[in-house]
């Protein structure tokens, strides 16, 4: 029990998550959507009186006060799995009518984990994320997706070099600015990437080279700007509404 508990704890950090390959899951709901999934469960941890009400069949289990020590959630800690990541395979050029978001240097793990949530929504199966940016199986970001971690592949990869050789297959590459042509006077088309900049610095310099379309968002409020999620769900809902059309 003790070296379980270790290794759980450890799960907390990066550098443990990747020489282990697994990944925490926190919370009644999203432990269940792991169960559901095709991942690999390698144990639940719980509270016998959670393990009752969920009707686990397999489960070690903890007490209360020590799953508080493992889990990171301020509540709802009475339920953690441990969860091997998914084997790594080749990333594919996109299908004749794929629609792939592309996250360019994105730093906080809710966002990542709510931009996850809204490619599952819009039916959307992949993500790619540039090298150095937030683990998509930080346990913040685990959370935030809700789930949508498990329908969704989420690929780390040099995104400008990716971005290059889709663009040269035929693929439109669309940069989300605010200096971009509304997404409503656009004809969009349906094999492309969506890329979205980080937070605080926009698009990268290396991305902003490549050929592509400015998309923007049209607003009249003072806001300033959105978050890369409220971007992210304008967008993808265009070009849901113009792939239905």
């Amino acid at each position: 029990m003790k070296n379980l508990l270790k290794h759980a704890r450890s799960l907390q950090q990066k550098k443990f998550r990747d020489l282990h390959g697994s990944f925490l899951v926190q919370g009644q709901k999203v432990v269940k959507e792991a169960l559901r999934s095709d991942l690999h469960v390698e144990d639940v941890l719980c509270t016998a009186e959670a393990a009752e009400r969920m009707d686990f069949k397999e489960y070690t289990a903890v007490p209360a006060h020590e799953l508080e020590r493992v889990g990171t959630l301020e509540s709802g800690n009475e339920v953690i799995a441990i969860v091997r990541k998914p084997s790594a395979t080749p990333v594919l050029d996109l299908g004749p009518d794929e629609l792939v978001i592309a996250l360019d240097g994105i730093g906080d793990p809710g966002n990542l984990g709510t931009v996850l949530r809204i490619a599952d929504w819009f039916g959307i199966q992949r993500v790619w994320c540039n090298l150095g940016g937030v683990d998509a199986y930080n346990p913040k970001c685990v959370q935030a997706s809700m789930g949508a971690l498990f329908r969704v592949r989420v690929d780390q990869l040099d995104l400008p070099e990716m971005l290059d050789r889709q663009h040269r297959s035929g693929a439109t590459l669309y940069f989300a600015s605010m200096e971009g042509t509304s997404a409503f006077e656009m004809r969009l088309a349906k094999r492309g990437v969506l890329v979205l900049g980080s937070e605080s610095h926009g698009l990268s310099a290396e991305v902003r080279r490549l050929p592509g379309e400015l998309i923007g968002i049209p607003g009249r409020g003072g806001a300033e700007s959105l978050n890369v999620a409220m971007a992210a769900s304008a967008l993808c809902m265009e070009f849901t509404r113009q792939r239905s059309a």
